[in-house]
């Protein structure tokens, strides 16, 4: 045989059709696609895009299915930017597949993405979230009667070099010149400005004194990791029982967790009373930093049990309180006190902290690329409504994301090609399930002496 070489490709003048590669298609977006079609997702979202495009006249948008589809495949594939989702759907055969645009279609770039982005309203966005509710609920998936809710936050797109003082438009450097010139430095040099900027005391950086020129919306804030950046922060209620994110809720990063509950609470019950199937939320599970009287008289005046620890047992006054705060606070301590209480807590702590980590984490949008409220929370509701999409699939398929299919595939292959795993692996579970549950202790020495005498025994004091 002879040595193959690889030489310089000259074009043909046309090529058919039929002799284009083609792919066989990822089976996990292949069943998505299906699930997709069932639901009528494609006619849906055009009807609610058609009001903001002409009728007739201007060159065809994007449709709105790929649109779509498209900020689904970042989350699945863990890509946080635009530039990143649209070069890895031009790459890949399957992804072409499941934006139904196949070979010959040019893959929107990320420019048209941004256009699209900001000729849809927020409705639009919500309406699309809304949607993969209504599917997560005609699959059995959504109870939808006790709601978690906890925040975490988002890096926004900005640095903290770029802030300024609201009131005189000075950057950092030029107000610390300026404090410099008052304390009696001539013409003080960046060396003069850094000097002193050390040597000062209760150094604080306050919200209500400095903003983002870039991006006012963002706020300054301590992320969980301890840093300071500029933030937002992103708020989610779910279903307790079936881990169904009913409202994700972007907000400034120094909005306190007492002020946007309510909000984000109402938010995902008109999620749900808009269903076909309306639920009804009851139960409002939290943790301690949502504990403030006047949220608990909020949440009781529309008829919400609230379960959410108080961060500290201290006597309280209520002389010039409202009377409904003190039957509202005592009610929640005493539910607090229950075992159902823990119970929900222990929940609440394990399930609201993984869609954190599903969203932020394997979705890859811990930091945002976007700047301006109304287009992150876009991005966001897109980002969620993808999450609750894999859980669908999960309990559908089995399956909830691409590379976990991936990941079986190996994990079966390898027990496969060895009978020897498989059958350990078989045994295992046969002894899990048909085992007793507690091991008799016979299997034990019968010359050895069943307790050790007393001088024998190590001392205490290690002598």
């Amino acid at each position: 045989m002879a040595l193959g070489r690889r030489g310089e490709q000259q074009p043909g003048m046309w090529v058919a059709t039929t002799s284009l590669p083609r792919s066989a298609g990822h089976p996990f977006y292949m069943r998505m696609n299906a699930l997709l079609a069932e639901a009528k997702f494609d006619e849906f979202a055009e009807g609610q895009c058609a009001p903001y495009y002409a009728e007739r006249l201007g060159r065809p948008s994007i449709p709105p299915g790929v649109y779509f589809r498209m900020l689904l495949v970042g989350y699945f594939e863990g890509l946080d930017g635009q530039r990143a989702i649209a070069w890895r759907c031009s790459d890949s055969l399957a992804l072409r597949e499941f934006l139904g645009l196949g070979v010959t279609k040019p893959v929107p770039e990320h420019s048209s993405l941004t256009v699209t982005r900001q000729r849809l309203p927020l409705a639009v966005h919500e309406a699309v979230f809304a949607r993969i509710l209504e599917l997560a609920a005609t699959k059995g998936l959504l109870r939808g009667k006790t709601v978690a809710v906890d925040a975490t936050t988002l890096e926004a797109n900005a640095a903290m070099k770029s802030i300024v003082r609201r009131d005189t438009g000075e950057t950092w450097r030029q107000y610390i010149r300026r404090l410099a010139t008052e304390d009696g430095v001539v013409a003080p040099t960046d060396e003069d400005a850094r000097r002193l900027d050390r040597r000062r005391k209760k150094k604080r950086v306050s919200n209500a004194d400095w903003q983002s020129r870039s991006d006012p919306a963002s706020r300054i804030t301590k992320m969980k990791d301890g840093r300071t950046h500029l933030a937002y922060k992103a708020e989610h209620v779910i279903d307790l029982d079936t881990e169904v994110i009913l409202a994700p809720q972007i907000y400034p990063g120094d909005a306190g967790d007492t002020a946007t509950v309510e909000t984000s609470v109402q938010k995902a019950d008109a999620y749900g009373a808009a269903l076909a199937i309306p639920v009804v939320i009851e139960e409002v599970v939290a943790d301690k930093g949502y504990h403030a009287a006047a949220t608990l008289a909020a949440c009781a005046a529309v008829g919400l049990r609230t379960y959410i620890p108080e961060p500290q047992c201290a006597r309280r006054r209520w002389d010039d309180k409202p009377a409904a705060w003190e039957i509202a606070y005592r009610a929640n301590r005493r539910r607090g006190c229950g075992a159902r209480s823990r119970r929900l807590q222990r929940r609440r702590s394990e399930r609201v902290e993984r869609s954190f980590a599903h969203t932020c984490g394997s979705g890859n949008q811990r930091r945002t690329w976007l700047r301006g409220l109304e287009n992150v929370q876009k991005r966001y509701l897109l980002t969620a409504a993808a999450r609750n999409l894999g859980l669908i699939m999960r309990h559908l398929f089995g399956i909830g994301t691409p590379r976990s299919l991936q990941g079986l595939a190996t994990r079966v292959a390898t027990l496969v090609r060895a009978p020897s795993a498989l059958l350990t692996v078989v045994v295992r579970v046969m002894l899990r399930r048909w085992a007793p549950t507690r091991t008799p202790d016979r299997i034990t020495n019968s010359a050895a002496p069943t307790s050790v005498p007393r001088e024998l025994r190590p001392s205490s004091t290690g002598c």
